[in-house]
């Protein structure tokens, strides 16, 4: 791959070439795209979606919308750094193309900024629940009239592959969706892949998928122009950049999701103190560490010293694997090949038995499956019924309420997606007072 390709202006739509030293120093292309996506719907509805702890009132707890801010801000921190090792190894991307290290923060922190907005409600318990019905649920009855693939987009529904759609998805007045440049689209694209076949190999890029039937066409087009590497099954290498958005996000659910632990009181203070200790103890400062008196800001040190420690660290190994990383071949996380994997991989494993596996994770997870399930056999039922001209009034009131626009023309395919994306952008909320409401509560 080359990075005067995967660095590409382009946006959907586009009939002359956006070139970089032409561009606008003020209103950089890459710095309109974070613009784009923190002013659309899908971003704010962001704030009242799941990070950890789903439908938590406590003004502790990191939501999805707070998440996806630190992610940019490590992002945007990662590409910068990368970014001038990069110009200094391939000069001619200045001198010849224009480009600037602050392309590549700017890049990073717009993918880091949307890589979670196709999440549903309640998190990744949300995915399951969503698939579950298609799988095991009513929404099996549907199979009959779907292609493979189009039902393994159902019964593993996929926020990274939603996202993409979130994205990219043209509606009545709007082209393009948010029309984002192909560079910004390519770093977001974190399994460059269709949901079949799964899991083909095990490079991290075929661990999951990111695009759905109904987006292929495009997400071809970007990945082509990009010069991503094609492989068997209409399968891409990653964009560069994606490892850092991915390492971003890593070292944020790392570390704040464990202080999410602590500040809830799941996890012990001191007990946690210690693990970032040992995460920090090549850099902290002992006197300075000493002289913090409240637990609160001896986490706010370790945490900052943390996060610097790991950006630090994956810079150096995308630097050293970049001629692996540009051929495809570098098959794992940029964390997976650092030396503090073993204090990571301590961290992680605090949280998942003390936080994602706590009573009140697990309590709020069989709600969210619920509140899901009936709000899929509501809707799908309702536009099955418009599908066939059998509507019933509660049927016309349903679809009203939700401004569900469906074609009577529209394949099975297509209405069950539409549906599955119009549930996917409730807020855990909204999803909770839809729910009360088709159960009869005002």
């Amino acid at each position: 791959m080359q990075w005067e390709k995967l660095l590409s202006l382009k946006r959907q739509g586009d009939t002359n070439k956006r070139l970089r030293i032409e561009q606008d120093e003020t209103r950089l292309g890459f710095e309109v795209d974070y613009d784009r996506i923190i002013f659309s719907s899908a971003f704010r509805s962001l704030q009242d979606k799941t990070q950890v702890i789903p439908l938590s009132k406590t003004s502790f707890v990191h939501t999805r919308l707070t998440h996806s801010l630190e992610v940019s801000v490590v992002g945007r921190s990662l590409g910068r750094a990368v970014g001038k090792a990069i110009l200094e190894k391939h000069p001619f991307l200045e001198k010849t193309h224009g480009y600037r290290f602050n392309d590549f923060g700017a890049i990073v922190a717009a993918a880091s900024l949307a890589h979670d907005i196709g999440n549903p409600p309640f998190g990744h318990s949300g995915e399951k629940a969503i698939g579950n019905y298609f799988l095991n649920g009513n929404g099996s009855r549907f199979k009959k009239e779907l292609t493979d693939k189009q039902f393994q987009d159902l019964v593993d529904f996929e926020g990274n592959a939603n996202g993409f759609k979130i994205l990219t998805e043209t509606k009545d007045g709007v082209e393009g969706g948010l029309r984002l440049s192909y560079a910004t689209l390519g770093a977001f694209m974190k399994y460059p892949k269709e949901s079949l076949p799964k899991k083909p190999t095990t490079h991290i890029a075929d661990k999951k998928y990111g695009v759905f039937q109904s987006e292929i066409s495009f997400f071809n087009e970007v990945a082509d122009e990009l010069g991503l590497i094609k492989k068997l099954d209409n399968r891409y290498s990653r964009h560069p950049l994606t490892y850092l958005v991915e390492a971003a996000d890593d070292i944020c659910y790392t570390l704040i999701d464990f202080e999410d632990g602590i500040n809830l009181g799941l996890i012990e203070e001191e007990f946690a103190l210690e693990y970032l200790v040992n995460l920090v103890k090549d850099t902290i400062q002992k006197k300075k560490y000493t002289k913090l008196t409240q637990a609160s800001d001896r986490l706010a040190y370790l945490r900052s010293l943390a996060i610097n420690t790991l950006i630090e660290e994956a810079v150096s190994v995308f630097i050293n694997n970049e001629e692996k990383i540009l051929n495809g071949e570098f098959g794992n996380s940029l964390l997976d090949h650092c030396k503090y994997t073993p204090q990571i991989e301590d961290i992680i494993k605090v949280s998942v038995e003390k936080v994602y596996k706590s009573q009140e994770v697990i309590e709020k997870e069989i709600a969210g499956y619920k509140i899901l399930t009936t709000l899929l056999d509501g809707y799908t039922q309702a536009i099955e019924r418009k599908q066939n001209n059998q509507l019933r009034h509660y049927d016309k009131l349903l679809l009203s309420a939700s401004q569900l626009n469906m074609d009577t023309k529209d394949s099975t395919y297509n209405y069950l997606m539409t549906c599955c994306n119009y549930i996917s952008k409730l807020t855990d909320g909204n999803a909770l007072l839809l729910f009360q409401k088709m159960n009869g509560k005002i």
